[in-house]
């Protein structure tokens, strides 16, 4: 698969998204670890995971950038009362504000780490506050895909668009795709089940395969909390893989059930990096075989003589056994063996050659 690079900015990085399949073109599945608020309003915290995740191997981190009075009233309703801290979801969102100072450190410390910064506007405010920071990529939250508004405006900005899907039908994607199509930027497209932690049964993990025919390109945001999911979309043509992250699975926070460890997450990127080399080094069976032959030896079977045989003897089945090594007659040719008569006296355990035959 190619890979589309788009113009990087002065002190930005650019995220490089995958574009449908090219044969022979190898690809890259870009990982994304997602802090969210997992750092809990900690600026801090936030810093440690980006240092945590640079160790993993994976290409980005996500955070989530809400502005309490900009996205919410103040009688929101919680999706869960996980916190004894805060009396109401508005005033959790508060906790959770950083400075636009706050999030350059933030972004500027995952430069330094080779990583991608991406973070998720949680309303227009947001938006511009990101906009004018500089992030590699947009991610639209399952909750703003029908933000016509906040989605065209990510779209116009030429940055490359993740949108997330899960909480809406067919016909509400295909709405959002056609408005960052009309700007003509790289995107993908990410089932996504907005279930935390998200079942096996609810994970929709056939919706890989089919956004990538319908869109162009898939991806995965995964809230399973393991690394299962993610491993089985990139065998499915997933080019963009989203998963959230936790320092512990003992940590505070509504999205830790729904996380892996930052050791889980370093297994995901290895084995995801497993199944593209795989993918991308298809091998011909006869290859395979031809690149084996010193271990056919060792390891398969030769017609030898299972009993000492005197000159002239007509063999049958009773003279005769499979053993190794394979550097003689092979069993598949028994037959041609049978009723053949030797020419000379073999002992028992001869790898038999078809010169110890008459005829």
């Amino acid at each position: 698969m190619s890979i589309l690079p788009l113009p990087a900015e002065k002190g930005k990085r650019t995220l490089k998204l995958a574009l449908p399949p090219r044969p022979g073109k190898p690809s890259h599945v870009v990982i994304i670890a997602e802090v969210a608020l997992a750092h809990d309003g900690s600026l801090g915290m936030a810093h440690a995971f980006i240092d945590a995740i640079a160790t993993t191997g994976a290409d980005a981190v996500k955070f989530q950038t809400h502005i309490a009075d900009a996205e919410s009233t103040p009688d929101e309703p919680w999706r869960v009362k996980f916190s004894p801290q805060d009396k109401t979801r508005y005033d959790y969102w508060k906790r959770m504000e950083f400075t636009p100072e706050q999030w350059y450190g933030l972004k500027t410390h995952c430069i330094d780490k080779g990583l991608y910064f991406i973070s998720t506007p949680f309303s227009t405010k947001a938006f511009n506050l990101l906009n004018k920071i500089g992030v590699s990529a947009w991610k639209v939250a399952s909750g703003e895909v029908n933000n016509k508004l906040l989605v065209q405006k990510m779209a116009a900005t030429g940055r490359p668009v993740l949108l997330s899907t899960g909480m809406s039908p067919l016909e509400e994607i295909d709405k959002a795709v056609e408005w960052i199509k009309s700007e003509n930027v790289s995107f993908a497209v990410m089932q996504c089940t907005s279930s935390y932690p998200c079942s096996a049964e609810q994970i929709g993990i056939n919706n890989v395969p089919l956004f990538h025919e319908r869109y162009g390109i898939s991806g995965l945001s995964d809230h399973s909390g393991t690394i299962f999911p993610s491993l089985s979309a990139v065998t499915l043509g997933a080019t963009v893989i989203e998963v959230h992250v936790t320092m512990s699975k003992y940590m505070f926070g509504p999205d830790v059930p729904a996380s892996l460890t930052i050791e889980e997450l370093a297994i995901l990127v290895k084995g995801i990096r497993f199944i593209e080399t795989m993918i991308t080094s298809p091998k011909d069976k006869n290859e395979i075989s031809r690149d084996v032959q010193e271990l056919r030896k060792i390891f398969m079977k030769s017609v030898v003589t299972a009993v000492p045989v005197a000159t002239g003897t007509i063999l049958q089945e009773k003279h005769l056994a499979m053993k190794k090594p394979g550097i003689g007659i092979p069993p598949y040719d028994l037959d041609k063996i049978i009723g053949k008569r030797v020419v000379r006296d073999l002992p028992a355990n001869h790898i038999l050659s078809y010169d110890d035959l008459e005829g």
